[in-house]
This record gives structure tokens, C-alpha cells and sequence, in this order.
């Protein structure tokens, strides 16, 4: 029996919001975690000189896996070998291949409500069970070890994610400390997507293998590299797990596009655009912040990383998903409906995604500020 999953209500907002910018509509696109800001100058120009040169073919980069593997050194003090990190397709594959090489079907996975709508669907479609654990305002919409370690039964494994889609929330150090400690007490396994790692305005954010050397870490150029159309992402396995994932990846996926392989590791030298892109990101979050504050919108968890405001809408509706295609017709504004990411509480929130120009995000507040306004009328 094959697995029933859920549809991922933002792409669907997002075929609309195209739709009517094929009208001739100017619409605002905030409805995708992606960054607008493109591929790093010098990866582009590597691109380009590679498509002269190279006929490509199936092929890992070893170049790239081992600077990969060096940057847990330089920014985690973690040593990881070349051959931990699988190079995969995106951070999608590299969550199922993370998933599939822990876990058999029916195992049982804990992951935050809210969280990333595919870590629920991934689960379903290898058919295993999401536990999700209701994390409100509280706990800054993040899982805890109190939560974990109250779990009965201990689930086989938990789904980490700081900063977090889709509030940009980091786990604090001593609290992740926490979990690890719980989960290598309960024999919980570890995988933590660190996807959002560098887009960070609270300082450096640590990696679960600081705390849990034998977590399954899963990363992309997609979001602080600004390269999510070039589908490049990694894994990094213990071990004793590389020869088993490693034939997970090579059989479903092959091996990552040959091209994107070139450009990322040109991307990984290109730190003063990067930073430059960081703090576009950090001016766009100061005037989401200034702006919801003008929306009526003061219950949200202020983002830590990332490029996403969470906002609970919930005195204006109990539908998510039809307020957010309404505001989209009304203003060309594109937003996510939070019922991806929360299928019980998710009606009456909303995701912004500021990774967007900082002009566009002007706009945005300027179209909005008005319509709120109007919503917040007695009719």
C-alpha cells in the first residue's frame, strides 16, 4: 500500500502567484524559502568555463567533499573525514537518505509542529511515523529535551532543525547539549538539518556533532551559497554508517549534477558576497520586524537565522490557506499558509520569507500595511 501524503500548500500559491504575474500582475514572492540573490560571482564564472571544458559525467567532487568536511573543523571543531560526507542532489535526498540509512519502516520519528512540512511527508512516504510534538511560543516553536525525554515510548530517532522553517528559531547551545544527552540516554539517533547554517543573527550556531558525533547532519548550497537551483547538497555519516549510505545514495540518485559540483566549491571561497548577502537578510528582518509590529501582527517568535517571520493571524482567520491566496489576489503579495507546517494549529498562521530584496520587502509592508488594516475592520 503506497503512503498518503500531504500536499505542500505553498507550491500551490506559488503556481497562483505566477499565474498572475503572467497577467501582467507585480507580485512579491515570499512565499519560497529561496534566496534571490543568486550563485556567488565566482561560482558563476567556474560554470562558465567548465561548460567550455569539461563533458561531465557521474562524478563526486573530492576537492569539494573534503573542504566540506574542513569547514566543521574551522567553524565547529568537529572532525569529520572526507569520506563522512555524501554529496547528494539537494538537502531533500540527503534527508532521505539520512532517514532511510537510520531507520526501517515503521520506526517512529520525533520532529517539531511546526516544522518543515517534507520532514512529515518524507516520514510518510517511507513509511515511517512522524511524532510530532506541539512546540508553541513557549518554547520559541522548538523542540526541548524535556519533551523528548517525557516521549513513551523513546522514538527511534528526532529530526533537529536550528534555525528552524518556518520560524528562523535556533535551539539554544545548552539545550541541545540537553537533547543529546537525552537522546544518548533513550537511544534516540540524531538527524539535524543545518541547512540554514551561516544565516545567523544571534552569532554562530552550533552543529548537533558538536554535542552528538554520531547525528546525521544534512546541508546545501541552497541557502546561505544562494545556489538552490543547482540541487548540491551533502550528508554527513558516521563512520561506521558511510558504506551503507553511500549505497543509498548511489543507487536511487547517482551522484549530484557535475556542474553544481564545480561551482560550490568555487562558492565556498566567495565569504565577503556571502556576508554581504547576510546582511541584506538582517536589514530585510529589522523592517519585517518594524513591519508586523504596523500589520497588527505582534505574535510571532522574532527570527534567530534564516530568512522567515512566523505570524499567528489567527484574529483574522481560521483558514490559512484561503487568506493567504485572498491577500495574494488582493495585494500580490505571496506568502506560505502556515497549515504546512502545522497541520493542527497551522490555520491561523502565516510564514513570510524576507529573502526577497530589501525594495521588495518595502514594498511588500507598503502593500500590506493598508489591506491588514481594512481586515482588522468590523464589517
Amino acid at each position: 500500500m503506497t503512503a498518503e501524503i500531504d500536499p505542500f500548500h505553498a507550491i500551490a500559491i506559488g503556481e497562483l502567484a505566477y499565474a498572475l504575474q503572467a497577467q501582467g500582475r507585480a507580485v512579491v514572492h515570499m512565499e519560497y524559502g529561496q534566496p534571490s540573490t543568486g550563485a556567488p560571482a565566482a561560482a558563476l564564472a567556474v560554470a562558465h568555463r567548465v561548460l567550455d571544458s569539461d563533458p561531465m559525467g557521474y562524478w563526486e567532487n573530492p576537492g569539494l567533499k573534503a573542504r566540506i568536511a574542513a569547514t566543521y573543523a574551522e567553524r565547529h571543531g568537529v572532525a569529520v573525514e572526507p569520506r563522512q560526507v555524501i554529496l547528494t542532489c539537494g538537502a531533500s535526498p540527503a534527508l532521505v537518505l539520512a532517514l532511510s540509512t537510520l531507520f526501517a519502516p515503521g520506526a517512529r520519528v520525533a520532529l517539531a509542529r511546526p516544522g518543515y512540512v517534507a520532514y512529515r511527508n518524507t516520514l510518510k512516504a517511507l513509511h515511517m511515523e512522524p511524532v510530532e510534538l506541539d512546540c508553541g511560543e513557549a518554547e520559541r516553536f522548538q523542540l526541548t529535551a524535556a519533551a523528548l525525554a517525557a516521549l513513551e515510548p523513546a522514538p527511534d530517532g528526532v529530526i533537529l532543525a536550528s534555525p528552524a522553517n518556518p520560524t528562523g528559531t535556533v535551539i539554544a547551545p545548552e539545550e541541545l547539549a540537553r537533547i543529546a544527552e537525552v537522546c544518548a540516554a533513550r537511544g534516540i539517533r540524531i538527524v539535524s538539518d543545518e541547512i540554514y547554517h551561516g544565516i545567523s543573527y544571534v552569532g554562530p550556531v552550533r552543529s548537533a556533532l558538536e554535542v552528538a558525533p554520531g547525528a546525521l547532519v544534512v546541508n546545501s548550497f541552497s541557502k546561505y551559497y544562494s545556489m538552490a537551483g543547482w540541487r548540491l547538497g551533502w550528508l554527513v555519516v558516521p563512520p561506521e554508517l558511510v558504506e551503507p549510505a553511500r549505497a543509498r545514495m548511489g543507487n536511487p540518485f547517482l551522484t549530484p549534477p557535475s556542474l553544481a559540483q564545480h561551482a560550490g566549491l568555487a562558492a565556498m571561497d566567495a565569504h565577503d558576497e556571502l556576508a554581504g548577502h547576510v546582511a541584506a537578510y538582517a536589514r530585510n528582518r529589522a523592517l519585517m520586524l518594524a513591519g508586523m509590529e504596523r500589520l497588527g501582527l505582534s505574535r510571532i517568535a522574532p527570527p534567530d537565522g534564516a530568512f522567515y517571520i512566523y505570524a499567528d493571524v489567527g484574529h483574522l482567520t481560521r483558514d490559512s490557506l484561503a487568506f493567504c491566496r485572498r491577500m495574494l489576489e488582493e495585494t500580490g503579495v505571496a506568502t506560505a499558509p502556515g497549515i504546512d507546517f502545522d497541520p493542527v494549529r497551522g490555520n491561523r498562521f502565516i510564514r513570510f520569507s524576507f529573502a526577497v530584496s530589501t525594495a521588495l520587502v518595502e514594498q511588500a509592508l507598503d502593500r500590506l500595511e493598508p489591506w491588514f488594516a481594512a481586515q482588522a475592520k468590523p464589517a
